[in-house]
C-alpha cells in the first residue's frame, strides 16, 4: 500500500495533501499461539479444524477460554478482525455438550450484526458432533409472531438485542422460565457500545437479567464480553454487570495477525496558495478524486461519513465524477450503506460487498460494527470520527485475515479537523476515553425497577443489583405486603418497559415514496421529517436526487419525485417551545433566571428554505406555507418531564 500513496504523488492534483508528519507505516504482526492448551473436547477441536480450518489457538483465545473454564467472567478487549467470536462460541459449545438443559443468550447492539453473527454460529456448531442440530435463533422486532412461541420452547443458543430483552423476554418470564432455567452462558458483544443513556439502560438490564435467573435458582450464569480497544475494560465490564472486580478475567493482549498498514492524514489543499482567506478544495471533490482513483486500481474501499446527508452527498458525487469521466460501469458499483434504508436492501448491500460486486461502499457508522462485507483493502475517513474509539474500529474494517490496508484520514473545514491536521500525532497517539455509566441516576432507577417489580417481586436483597436508592424507589413507587416484598401498584402499567424505550424516546415514522412508482425509497423517524420533508426540499438516496412534492401528515407520507438539480436545501425553521403545566419552579442561584419543570409543548415550522451550492454558498431564499409540526407531551414515561430554562437576554 506505501507504493499506492507514492503513485498517488504522481497525480496531475498531487499537492502535498497529506500533511508534515502525517504518513505512518504500523508493521505487519505474525500471529502468536499458545503453548497452553484449554482441555477442549475432541468433537470441539475437530470441529473447528472442520470449520475454519483451525489447529491452533492464538493465545487472548486461550487466555480467555481457560479464564472461562476456571469459573472467571471474561472480558476480552483486542483489535478488530482478532478471531473473538470463537471466545465465546467455544465456551457455548462445552456447555451445551455438557448438559442437554443449557442455554445460552448473545446479545448484540444491531439487527445487522444479530444476523451475521448466527450465520457464524450456525457454520461453527453445525461441525460439533453431538449439537449439531443444536436451535439456535434470533428474536428481534422482525421476528413473525407465529414463530416466537416455537423459539421460546426450542432455542438453545438466542440471538438477540438489549431491546427485546428488556422489552419482550424479561417481562416474559413464565414463558422463558426454562430457558433462563438452563442459561449457563450469556455474551454481551461489542462492549465499548455501551456507554452513556444507553449503557446505563443497558446495565439496567442486565441487572434485571441476573436477578430473574437468581430467583429461579440459577446461580450459575456466566458473563463473556468482546470489545475494541477501550480504556479501563475490568472496571467498564464490572460497573455493566454489578459484578465482583475479583470475577472479572481481561484479556488484552492480541495474539491474532495482521498485515501492514499504511496511514496518511490528507488535509484538501488551499484554493489558492497565495491567497489562503479563498479557503481550502471542496472536501468532498478531494475524497471523489481519492475514491475514484483507488477502486480504479482495483483496491476495495469503504468511505465512513459521519452523517446520513454527508454519506448521500459523497455518494452523488462520486457517481457524477465516474459517469462524467465515461465510467458508467464502475459508478454502478458504488452505493451508500446507511440506517433509514430497509432490512433487506442492507442484506443485499452486504452480499454483494461480500461477493466481490461491489467495488467500494460509503457508510455511515452504522457498518462500524464487525458486519462481515468481505476483505475490503483501504477505509477513508471522511473527517475526524467523534471518537478515537470510533476511529480505530473503522480503520480496522481493512486489511483483514493478514492483508496490507490504507487508511486516510480526510480533514474537513472545520476548526476540530484541522487542529488535528496541524498536529497528526495527536491522530496517532490518541488515547481511548473512558466509557461512562451512571446506574445511580434515579429517572433510570425508577423505571427499571418499576419492571423488575413485573417481573419477580423486589425484597430489601435487591439492594446489590440497583443500589443504596433501590428501598427508597420501592416505598415511593410500589406496595408491599405483610412479608416484605414489594409489588406493583394496580394502577401501573401492565408492562411498563413496553413504555420505555432505551435509545432515546420512541418515534413514529413517516414513509418516503417515489412519486411516481410509489415505491417505499425510506422510512424516517419523526424529528428527521420535519427537517427533510418539506415541498422544495432536496433529498438524497443511493446517490439520487429527490425533490419533496407533497407531505401528508394524516397518512405520515413524502412523496419524493426525481430531480436532476445541483443544489440542496437547508431548512429556515423555528422551534417554539411552551411550558404547558409547571409542577416546579425554582430561581437560579448567581443569575437572574428561572427552572422550570412540568410539560412542555413544542412546536415546529418550517416558514422556508435556503438553496445552497456544493461550496455553501446561498443561491436563492424560497418562502413555504407548511402546517406546523407539534411534539406534545402526552404522558408517557418517556416524555413526561421537561426542564426549561428562562435566561434574561
Amino acid at each position: 500500500m506505501s507504493d499506492v500513496l507514492k503513485r498517488v504523488q504522481e497525480l496531475p492534483w498531487w499537492r502535498e495533501q497529506i500533511v508534515p508528519g502525517g504518513w505512518r507505516t504500523f508493521p505487519a504482526r505474525e500471529a502468536q499461539f499458545s503453548d497452553d492448551t484449554p482441555s477442549l473436547l475432541r468433537v470441539i477441536q475437530e470441529a473447528l479444524r472442520r470449520s475454519h480450518g483451525i489447529e491452533r489457538l492464538y493465545v487472548h483465545q486461550v487466555m480467555a477460554i481457560c479464564a472461562f473454564q476456571r469459573g472467571k467472567n471474561v472480558v476480552v478487549s483486542t483489535g478488530t478482525s482478532s478471531g473473538k467470536s470463537l471466545v465465546y462460541q467455544i465456551p457455548i459449545a462445552c456447555s451445551l455438550l455438557q448438559a442437554s438443559t443449557s442455554s445460552a443468550l448473545c446479545l448484540f447492539p444491531t439487527k445487522a450484526l444479530t444476523q451475521d453473527q448466527l450465520l457464524s454460529m450456525q457454520k461453527f456448531f453445525s461441525h460439533v458432533s453431538g449439537i449439531e442440530n443444536a436451535e439456535i435463533f434470533t428474536y428481534d422486532g422482525d421476528t413473525p409472531k407465529e414463530e416466537r412461541r416455537d423459539i421460546r420452547e426450542r432455542v438453545r443458543i438466542l440471538c438477540t438485542n438489549p431491546d427485546m430483552l428488556h422489552q419482550a423476554i424479561l417481562p416474559s418470564e413464565e414463558r422463558w422460565r426454562r430457558f433462563f432455567h438452563g442459561l449457563r452462558v450469556v455474551v454481551l458483544d461489542e462492549l465499548h457500545v455501551y456507554s452513556g443513556i444507553f449503557g446505563t439502560h443497558v446495565a439496567l438490564i442486565l441487572r434485571r437479567l441476573r436477578r430473574l435467573c437468581a430467583a429461579l435458582g440459577n446461580h450459575t450464569v456466566q458473563f463473556i464480553s468482546c470489545s475494541a480497544t477501550i480504556a479501563e475494560p475490568q472496571n467498564h465490564f464490572s460497573q455493566l454487570l454489578a459484578l465482583d472486580p475479583g470475577t472479572i478475567h481481561v484479556v488484552q493482549e492480541d495474539g491474532a495477525p495482521c498485515g501492514q498498514k499504511e496511514w496518511a492524514i490528507w488535509n484538501p489543499p488551499l484554493i489558492d496558495d497565495k491567497e489562503p482567506g479563498h479557503g481550502r478544495v471542496s472536501s468532498y471533490t478531494e475524497v471523489s478524486r481519492l475514491f475514484r482513483y483507488l477502486i480504479q486500481q482495483g483496491i476495495r474501499t469503504i468511505i465512513f461519513a459521519k452523517v446520513r446527508r454527508t454519506c448521500e452527498i459523497i455518494v452523488r458525487q462520486i457517481r457524477e465524477d465516474l459517469l462524467h469521466d465515461g465510467q458508467a460501469d464502475l459508478a454502478a458499483r458504488v452505493l451508500a450503506y446507511r440506517s433509514g434504508y430497509s432490512p433487506e436492501e442492507r442484506r443485499a448491500l452486504e452480499k454483494d460487498m461480500a461477493s466481490g460486486h461491489l467495488l467500494g461502499l460509503v457508510a455511515t457508522s452504522a457498518l462500524e460494527l464487525g458486519v462481515d462485507i468481505g476483505v475490503l483493502d483501504a477505509v477513508i475517513l471522511f473527517g475526524m470520527p467523534y471518537s478515537f474509539a470510533s476511529m480505530w474500529q473503522q480503520a480496522g474494517r481493512a486489511g483483514r485475515r493478514r492483508k496490507d490496508a490504507l487508511v486516510i484520514l480526510l480533514g474537513e473545514p472545520f476548526p476540530l479537523d484541522q487542529y488535528y491536521m496541524r498536529h497528526p500525532e495527536l491522530v496517532f497517539h490518541g488515547t481511548h476515553a473512558p466509557l461512562w455509566l451512571d446506574t445511580s441516576n434515579e429517572l433510570l432507577l425508577e423505571k427499571h425497577i418499576l419492571c423488575a417489580a413485573h417481573e419477580v417481586p423486589l425484597s430489601e436483597d435487591d439492594t446489590p443489583y440497583f443500589g443504596e436508592h433501590c428501598l427508597d424507589i420501592c416505598h415511593r413507587l410500589l406496595d408491599r405486603d405483610e412479608q416484605g416484598f414489594f409489588f406493583p401498584r394496580e394502577s401501573a402499567f401492565n408492562n411498563p418497559a413496553a413504555e420505555i424505550s432505551i435509545r432515546g424516546a420512541r418515534q413514529d415514522t413517516y414513509r418516503y415514496l417515489d412519486a411516481i412508482t410509489l415505491s417505499l425509497l425510506e422510512e424516517v423517524e419523526l424529528e428527521r421529517v420535519f427537517f427533510e420533508a418539506y415541498p422544495g426540499a432536496v433529498f438524497l438516496h443511493q446517490g439520487t436526487t429527490y425533490v419533496c412534492q407533497e407531505v401528508q401528515h394524516e397518512h405520515r407520507r413524502a412523496y419524493m419525485l426525481a430531480s436532476r438539480v445541483s443544489y440542496h436545501t437547508r431548512p429556515r425553521d423555528l422551534t417554539d417551545v411552551d411550558a404547558c403545566q409547571v409542577w416546579r419552579l425554582r430561581s437560579l442561584e448567581h443569575v437572574q433566571g428561572h427552572a422550570f419543570y412540568g410539560k412542555v409543548d413544542i412546536k415546529n415550522l418550517i416558514w422556508g428554505y435556503y438553496k445552497v451550492d456544493r461550496r455553501a454558498n446561498i443561491l436563492d431564499m424560497v418562502d413555504v406555507d407548511a402546517e406546523p409540526m407539534r411534539s406534545a407531551n402526552k404522558g408517557s414515561m418517556q416524555q413526561q418531564r421537561f426542564m426549561l430554562l428562562s435566561m434574561p437576554y
